[in-house]
């Protein structure tokens, strides 16, 4: 018998008069929810681990270490609390058929409303026919009339919908006007970061008994998966979900909003909290963390910034996810691309694992068609902004928003690779990946997929963006003010879809740009790109000697 059933059978409490409340993976707290409104005593609840739906997709170890992890341990926490807990490994069966296992075995089952779509879907049959009792997810901080009302029929806005929830829940309002002024900080929240104040280092974790046995199934079971578990970075219990949180209180949260958006070589997360893995376990209350926050003696522009990444953009897209029905076939896109495993094929020379879920067809609006190159599995291609941001994520399952906007998605985007393949990776490479925040992060903001459904424009840049923000540059074979091949990418992305883009508002600027540039360089730019694309999809390094030959003066 494994360490983790000896203890749940040593800890656990008769079955009998329980009601029964079915716990996703995703869904570990008792502070809201059914969990939280009843007492201990009267409760039972079924946990179900799903090898099958861990081998779905080539997920990170890491991220199969978290989830596996958190989810015994709160199976634990639970019976200790008094709650009768029903575990099962579920094979064959699939959730469908362990639920209504459980439901002969144990009475009526209910359920806060699954986060993913694609839970929700597998679960569909189970609620159709009353197996399932569905009651609304409580983790939230916003309902979907929410966001109807502020945002009406697409396409939709962020700023219109963070705007309207402010106004409702009263955060930072004075007067029914925003603390500050401004509804958002933003624009004071781009300084880049020159080592002073000092990146805090994150906490390291220890791993119990339960932890490590979970970190060798991983590595028995998943062979075939990408990365390794980090134990150290692993928060694994509800006492390290706390202690994590603490630190980016006391360590994070004060100098959070100027650095919100710099990068760098010596930290993967600078002032980030890394509390999202938890948040979307929901180990972490979203509106607990934000009263908090909320609270502290920091900064406006920290307030703000860490109020508009919560309660605004993560709770948009999950909105925006559901009412689009996860992109598919949206009439935003003139043609759904089906096909992608994220790169992993080529890269390792194996198919996905399993049968892949739920690979519905999504939008593709800018029509690339580029596959996902071998250097976002972490083969070096000379680019030392993609090299470390690759390493950082292939080493924690983790990078903070701006180096997956601007350095993984932005750069994808320039080389034109397909956003099916992009949006794969993400959600196999990123330990807090889910669809609802994967898919319209990755095809509205970091690949314009969806075109102006979610956002107003393509989030893309040159070379002199990544310099200004980061330390990259400094060390790399290529200078970003004479010959960043990421700048002629640039160029070449604007020419390749001007006709597209000169309906959209806020490229009016770039477009004008790109008009003075002259034709011989123009043409250089699409000979960067050519070769760029050809020595990435080949899974070679781009070398300064190779770069084809500048434009003279």
């Amino acid at each position: 018998m494994s360490e983790f059933l000896r203890a749940l059978h040593a800890l656990n409490q008769p079955r009998a008069g329980r009601r029964w409340v079915y716990v996703p993976y995703d869904q570990l707290t008792d502070a809201v929810g059914p969990l939280a409104q009843q007492s201990a005593r009267e409760l039972g609840i079924v946990l179900l681990e799903n090898p099958g739906k861990a081998g779905r997709r080539p997920y990170h170890k890491q991220k199969l270490a978290l989830v596996l992890a958190n989810g015994r341990h709160f199976a634990l926490e639970q019976a200790r609390r008094g709650v009768a807990v029903y575990f099962r490994s579920v094979e064959a069966d699939g959730y469908v058929g362990a639920l209504r296992a459980a439901r002969k075995r144990l009475g009526p089952l209910t359920m806060m409303e699954a986060a993913e779509r694609e839970l929700r879907r597998e679960l569909a049959p189970l609620r159709a026919d009353g197996t399932l009792q569905v009651l609304p997810h409580a983790g939230w901080l916003t309902t979907h009339e929410d966001f109807t009302n502020a945002c009406g029929a697409p396409p939709w806005r962020m700023d219109a919908f963070y705007r309207a929830v402010r106004k409702k829940y009263g955060w930072l309002l004075d007067a029914g006007k925003p603390v500050g002024g401004k509804w958002s900080l933003d624009s004071e929240n781009r300084k880049a970061w020159h080592g002073e104040p000092a990146a805090p280092t994150p906490p390291r974790f220890t791993p119990d008994a339960i932890t490590r046995e979970v970190i060798a199934l991983v590595e028995r079971r998943y062979t075939r998966h990408p990365g390794a578990v980090n134990a150290a970075l692993l928060p694994s219990t509800r006492e390290d979900s706390e202690e994590l949180w603490d630190w980016a209180k006391r360590a994070c949260l004060p100098a959070f909003g100027p650095y919100e958006d710099a990068m760098s070589v010596e930290s993967s997360g600078l002032f980030h909290t890394r509390i999202s893995p938890l948040l979307n376990l929901q180990r972490l209350s979203a509106r607990r963390v934000l009263d908090e926050a909320l609270a502290l003696p920091i900064p406006l522009q920290c307030k703000e910034g860490f109020l508009r990444q919560l309660a605004g953009w993560r709770e948009y897209m999950r909105h925006a996810h559901r009412a689009s029905r996860g992109f598919r076939k949206h009439p935003a896109s003139p043609s759904a691309k089906t096909a992608g495993d994220g790169g992993y094929a080529s890269w390792s020379g194996q198919p996905w694992n399993g049968q892949g879920g739920d690979l519905g067809a999504l939008p593709d609006l800018l029509q690339s068609t580029e596959p996902l190159p071998p250097a976002y599995w972490g083969r070096t291609c000379g680019m030392r902004c993609l090299d470390t941001v690759v390493k950082d994520v292939w080493s924690e399952g983790y990078s903070h928003h701006i180096t997956r906007l601007m350095v993984l998605a932005n750069i994808a985007m320039l080389v034109g690779a397909s956003p099916r393949e992009l949006c794969d990776w993400f959600w196999v490479a990123y330990a807090d990946a889910y669809d609802w925040v994967v898919e319209p992060n990755v095809l509205a903001m970091g690949s314009f997929a969806t075109g102006p459904l979610l956002t107003t424009k393509p989030y893309v840049a040159g070379a002199a963006y990544i310099d200004r923000m980061s330390d990259y540059c400094r060390g790399c074979r290529f200078d970003p003010k004479r010959n960043c091949p990421i700048t002629s990418m640039y160029w070449a992305f604007l020419a390749r879809h001007r006709e597209l883009l000169q309906n959209v508002a806020r490229m009016d600027m770039p477009l004008r740009s790109l008009d003075r540039r002259a034709p011989a360089q123009r043409a250089r730019d699409l000979r960067v790109l050519a070769w760029v694309q050809q020595t990435l999809r080949e899974g070679g390094e781009l070398r300064l000697e190779d770069l084809p030959e500048a434009v003279p003066p």
